[in-house]
């Protein structure tokens, strides 16, 4: 099957299993969706986070000493939790359990966080963190992009980036190692690349660690001419 026409098949089964009664995957209450309201309460409260790089900062601080020292590539980032319980097993059973059900509830978490609302009106196009073909083979679909078009359906481009090479996995590797790891992993799709100069684009991923992956393809887009980049992710990492 084409990977275009699988993601849109991911797509409608995910729009499918989300809107299915069930037990909450957290309290197990029932009947509910996939998390409960009361969960969401619970293990979603918002946090003051940096607005370069999504981490937790002190009330009133709203950028933090790194970016501060070092700014980012991207020039915003929302994130929706921190990544943890019960956030993190969801991500894993998105990713490597092959349950796309979870693609909807995850970008209503990230609809309800600070500042996403106002991004996802003000941008052109968003985009996702593009799989290497061999990857996108083995799991059948881009979890990034599922994610992408539940947040923001009518601005979604999945076909916007590519990844050129697969790359060893970011797990494990320091900052330097990952951004090492990700030279020259990403371009611009060459027919869509003239469309996005001066434009404002969302670059949608799962989860933000060091940040190397979402920076990696924030410096291909501000190459490409892209006026500016808000990067939105569900969970973010504590700092190394």
């Amino acid at each position: 099957m084409h990977f275009g026409r699988m993601s849109g098949l991911f797509r409608s089964v995910s729009h499918w299993l989300e809107h299915i009664p069930s037990q909450c995957a957290v309290c197990h209450a029932w009947p509910t969706q996939r998390v409960c309201s009361s969960c969401v309460a619970r293990f979603a409260q918002p946090a003051n986070r940096c607005k370069r790089c999504a981490l937790e900062v002190p009330e009133p601080m709203e950028v933090c000493g790194d970016c501060l020292l070092r700014p980012p590539d991207l020039d915003a980032c929302v994130a929706a939790v921190s990544y943890g319980y019960p956030w993190a097993q969801a991500i894993k059973a998105l990713k490597f359990q092959e349950d796309p059900g979870w693609a909807a509830t995850l970008a209503t978490l990230l609809h309800r966080a600070p500042a996403a609302q106002v991004a996802i009106a003000q941008a052109d196009e968003v985009l996702c963190v593009p799989l290497s073909r061999q990857r996108l083979r083995e799991r059948g679909f881009n979890q990034s992009a599922l994610i992408a078009h539940a947040l923001a359906p009518e601005k979604a481009n999945p076909h916007a980036l590519l990844r050129l090479h697969d790359t060893a996995a970011q797990s494990g590797l320091n900052r330097s190692q990952r951004l090492n790891n990700l030279r020259n992993a990403f371009m611009v799709e060459p027919n869509i690349s003239s469309q996005l100069k001066g434009k404002r684009v969302i670059l949608v991923d799962d989860v933000m660690t060091t940040g190397a992956t979402l920076n990696s393809i924030a410096a291909t887009l501000r190459a490409a001419g892209v006026e500016h980049i808000t990067a939105m992710v569900i969970a973010r990492t504590e700092r190394d």
